[in-house]
């Protein structure tokens, strides 16, 4: 039986490895309001709160934060995060610290100034040396109207440079957030892929995301492969979301996750789900084990 690591409330948790430990940044309560926490510690085990760890910006921009991911570059750690009020008028934006237990400052940037809807930021270090940043983004000229997947290149940790390019659209009946909904107008099924997650892992590189409605039970992560950051990207690994699901972990609605591959070799997968009363989104940490290049997640906590 799966436990979550930490009791309170952490959504689309984040795990880093840092001279402080390893920490884990999420998504808090949105009854509770508040900037984004963190737990820490010291061997994967045992885990505390360190509290809020992001410096409220300017109240215009929202009430609502979601889903931080942290790097580091050039002395500094750099927290990518959407703020927005409720489910509306979220856009990518930064804050940075000289410690990655914060607090972080908004840098005061919005990094996606041409979109009605962006969430989910991941920036991933690429071979060649540049940082791309992926994002989720929402799309209403497609046969799978909804949220899918972007990615651009960043200049420096607070610019972006060229074009946005799509990454993934929505493909599956799971990935179905919502049926027949009013939008713009136009009653239509709407799609979700969101949260993505990219690892180097052998010679390819590989796109985890979740799909569907992250309040319901079909919840769950799937991946893509592709050459490059900038893809093309192909989703793998057969019908639905193979690498997280209910069935699968015995967890309802498990999904955005994180991967951080330990020194030993050894990867960890951190994924929320909810707890049995659907009261809270709890993170959970497992090993995730490649067989044969497809990724699983080991049945037990041994890591």
């Amino acid at each position: 039986m799966r436990e979550p690591v930490y009791s309170g409330y952490l959504a689309d948790p984040f795990l880093v490895h840092t001279p402080d430990g390893y920490i884990v940044y999420g998504t808090g309560d949105p009854a509770e309001g508040g900037t984004f926490e963190a737990i820490v510690s010291d061997d994967l085990s045992r885990w505390r709160s360190i509290g809020r760890v992001l410096e409220r910006p300017d109240p215009v921009l929202g009430s609502d934060f979601w889903a931080p991911e942290v790097v580091f570059d050039d002395g500094r750690y750099w927290m990518f995060y959407s703020v927005g009020h409720g489910i509306a008028g979220h856009h990518i934006r930064v804050a940075s610290c000289t410690s990655p237990l914060g607090p972080f400052v908004d840098e005061g940037v919005n990094l996606t100034p041409d979109e009605s809807f962006a969430i989910d930021a991941h920036p991933f270090h690429g071979l060649d040396g540049s940082w791309y940043l992926f994002f989720a983004r929402d799309v209403l000229d497609s046969p799978t109207r909804g949220t899918h997947l972007a990615v651009v290149r960043l200049a420096t940790m607070t610019s972006t440079k060229g074009e946005v390019r799509s990454v993934l659209s929505p493909y599956a009946p799971w990935q179905i957030y919502e049926r027949d909904r009013l939008m713009n107008g136009q009653i239509r099924d709407w799609y979700t892929l969101e949260g993505p997650t990219v690892v180097q892992h052998d010679a390819a590189h590989y796109l985890f995301f979740s799909g569907g409605s992250w309040e319901g039970p079909g919840y769950g992560v799937a991946y893509a492969t592709a050459p490059g950051p900038l893809g093309p990207w192909k989703p793998q690994g057969g019908e639905g979301p193979t690498v997280l699901n209910s069935t699968s972990v015995g967890l309802i609605g498990p999904g955005h996750n994180s991967i951080l591959r330990l020194d030993s070799g050894q990867h960890l997968i951190a994924y929320h789900a909810w707890n049995s009363a659907r009261s809270r989104r709890q993170t959970f940490i497992d090993p995730l084990n490649w067989v044969d290049g497809v990724p699983m997640v080991a049945p037990n906590r041994q890591y």
